[in-house]
């Protein structure tokens, strides 16, 4: 039976993943909501199973291999390859804002990519690993993620998107962030220290 958006939706919400507040994305921007995803990946048949509705997506497009960014990339590559019988790389951040790949994994010449990812706001994370994809000289086939929360204003044209639960979250600059006029405290999610505003 088909995975549909708003099933995704529930297990994002009963997994206690959205969160509402005052939150710093990765991207630098603010939003009044944040999808925790590792708050949904910790539980295994919650990603068994939503990354078997990606190998649904997706079934027309061949692929060698799948590949994700770090951190929560890696978990959905991981699954999506082990269910398709492929391998998994991931594409990590070097020491400036670019993505590569390290520890071995290398790409063949026209090898078929498939791109994972977890949550997409601007989409930064999918398009360096697709920079990355192709720098290897390999081709990407396709881009699956679990939450495009965009709306679908973070995809790019020319490659086929999934998103198995497309919704259209806020997300302001700094400067134009009614939270931030509103007084409430900044929270930034994740492993990542919020930056400490200059005084």
């Amino acid at each position: 039976m088909p995975l549909e958006p708003g099933e995704v939706e529930r297990i994002f919400r009963s997994s206690g993943a959205y969160l509402t507040g005052h939150f710093e994305l990765s991207s630098g921007r603010h939003s009044p909501a944040y999808l925790e995803k590792f708050q949904v990946l910790q539980w295994p048949w919650h990603t068994e199973r939503l990354c078997a509705e990606i190998l649904e997506r997706v079934r027309d497009r061949e692929f060698d291999t799948v590949a994700g960014p770090t951190t929560g990339g890696i978990i959905l590559a991981h699954e999506v390859g082990r269910q398709k019988g492929t391998r998994a790389v991931y594409a990590e951040r070097d020491e400036g804002t670019k993505r590569i790949f390290r520890r071995g994994f290398e790409l063949r010449a026209g090898e078929r990519v498939l791109v994972v990812d977890d949550i997409m706001s601007t989409g930064g994370s999918v398009d360096e690993t697709i920079v990355a994809v192709r720098a290897a000289g390999a081709t990407v086939v396709g881009v699956a993620v679990l939450v495009d929360r965009s709306g679908g204003s973070a995809r790019r044209g020319g490659i086929p998107y999934v998103a198995l639960w497309e919704v259209a979250i806020d997300s302001y600059e700094p400067g134009t962030c009614p939270q931030c006029a509103a007084g409430l405290p900044l929270r930034k999610p994740g492993t990542t220290p919020a930056k400490v505003a200059s005084r």
